[in-house]
C-alpha cells in the first residue's frame, strides 16, 4: 500500500515566526558567505561519504545530512565556545559544523585509527571534547535525556553554557523525550530542543505516525515554549537560535524550536525512499534548497561573483578529497585498541 504524502513545500503560515516578530533577518556579506562555506562543506562531504560507502570503504550504517545543512549552520552560527551538541545518527553535518576535523570524522567512518572516535564509534558514535560534541546516538531518542543532562551539568556548575539537543520527528514520539521536558521545565534547565522535522522519520510521513504535527507545541503541557522555523533558510535558523539562546542564558529554562527541513536521500544508504515521489523531492531541491538560496542571495547582492564561489567550491571539494584520502589510506586500529576506552 502506497504512503499517505505529505506536501513537499513548507507552510509559510508556520514559519512566520509567531510572537518573535518577522523569521527572516538580513545577513552581512560575511555571514552569507560563512553559511555558504559550512554548508557546501556539509553537501559535499556528505556526497563523498555517499560516494565511499557505495565502494564498501564504509561499514555498517550511514545516514546523509543531505538538504539538512540551514539547521545545524544556523545554529552555529548564534553558538558560542562551551555550548554543548549532541544528536542523533544523522550527525557528520553536525560534527563538521562545530569544528572537527573533516580527516578525523572520514576516517571514522572508515574505521581507521585517526578517526574521532579510534575508528571503533563508526558514523553513529562519534565525540570530540575540545569541540563539546557529545556523539552521535544510534538509539532514537536517547541522546535526549543525555542532552538534558548536560544542561543540569552547566546549570550546576552556574555557567551560562547551553546545550544544544538536536532530534527527529521520529524520535518526538518517544517517552524519554517527555520525562526530559518535565524535568528541563522543572529546573530551568539551559537546553534548546531542536526537533530536525524533515517529514518522514524513518520512511512514514509525520501525518500517518503524529496526533499533533504541530512538534512547536509539544512541550505545551510542561509550560515549555516553541517556535516553528523554516529550516531550509539559514537565516530563519540564525534568527530563531539566537532568540531561543538569549531566553535560555537569561535562565529562562528550555526552548523548543521545530525546524521544517528535508532530506533529500533516504532514510539511511540502504533506504531506497519509494515512500515519496521523485518529483516531490526534486520540487524541494528547485525551490528550496538551503545552498541555492544563499549562493542567489551572494550573487544578488554582489557579495561575490561566480568565479569566486567557484574557488569556494573547489577549496571545499579539495578538502573533501584530501578527507577522504586520509580516511582510505590511513592503518586500520591494533586490536588491542578493543580493550581501551571501556568502562567496567
Amino acid at each position: 500500500m502506497a504512503a499517505t504524502r505529505t506536501s513537499a513545500r513548507p507552510n509559510a503560515s508556520k514559519t512566520t515566526g509567531k510572537s518573535k516578530g518577522s523569521n527572516i533577518i538580513e545577513f552581512t556579506a560575511e555571514q552569507e558567505l560563512e553559511a555558504y562555506r559550512m554548508m557546501l562543506l556539509i553537501r559535499r562531504f556528505e556526497e563523498k561519504s555517499g560516494q565511499m560507502y557505495g565502494m564498501g570503504l564504509i561499514g555498517g550504517f550511514c545516514h546523509l545530512y543531505i538538504g539538512q545543512e540551514a539547521v545545524v549552520t544556523g545554529v552555529q552560527m548564534s553558538s558560542k565556545d562551551g555550548d554543548a551538541i549532541i544528536t542523533g545518527y544523522r550527525d557528520h553535518g553536525h560534527m563538521l559544523a562545530c569544528g572537527m576535523d573533516p580527516k578525523g570524522v572520514m576516517a571514522e567512518l572508515t574505521g581507521r585509527r585517526g578517526g574521532l572516535s579510534k575508528g571503533k564509534g563508526g558514523s553513529m558514535h562519534m565525540f570530540s571534547k575540545e569541540k563539546h560534541f557529545y556523539g552521535g546516538h544510534g538509539i532514537v531518542g536517547a541522546q535526549v535525556s543525555l542532552g538534558t543532562g548536560l544542561a543540569f551539568a552547566n546549570a550546576y556548575r552556574g555557567n551560562d553554557n547551553v546545550s544544544f539537543t538536536y532530534f527527529g520527528d521520529g524520535a518526538a514520539n518517544q517517552g524519554q523525550v517527555y520525562e526530559s521536558f518535565n524535568m528541563a521545565q522543572l529546573w530551568k534547565l539551559p537546553v534548546i530542543y531542536i526537533i530536525e522535522n524533515n517529514r518522514y522519520a524513518m520512511g512514514t510521513a509525520v501525518n500517518r505516525a503524529s496526533a499533533q504535527q504541530d512538534f512547536s507545541k509539544r512541550g505545551i503541557s510542561f509550560n515549555i515554549p516553541g517556535e516553528q522555523v523554516d529550516g531550509m533558510d539559514v537565516r530563519a535558523v540564525k534568527r530563531a537560535a539566537d532568540h531561543a539562546i538569549a531566553w535560555c542564558r537569561e535562565g529562562n529554562g528550555p526552548y523548543i524550536l521545530e525546524m521544517q527541513t528535508y532530506r533529500y536521500r533516504g532514510h539511511s544508504m540502504s533506504d531506497p525512499a519509494k515512500y515519496r515521489t521523485k518529483e516531490e523531492v526534486q520540487r524541494m531541491r528547485d525551490e528550496h534548497d538551503p545552498i541555492e538560496q544563499v549562493r542567489s542571495r551572494i550573487l544578488a547582492s554582489n557579495f561575490a561573483s561566480e568565479d569566486d564561489l567557484k574557488q569556494i567550491d573547489a577549496g571545499v571539494r579539495a578538502i573533501v578529497a584530501e578527507a577522504a584520502e586520509f580516511a582510505t589510506n590511513d592503518p586500520e586500529p591494533d586490536p588491542s585498541e578493543l580493550w581501551t576506552d571501556v568502562l567496567v
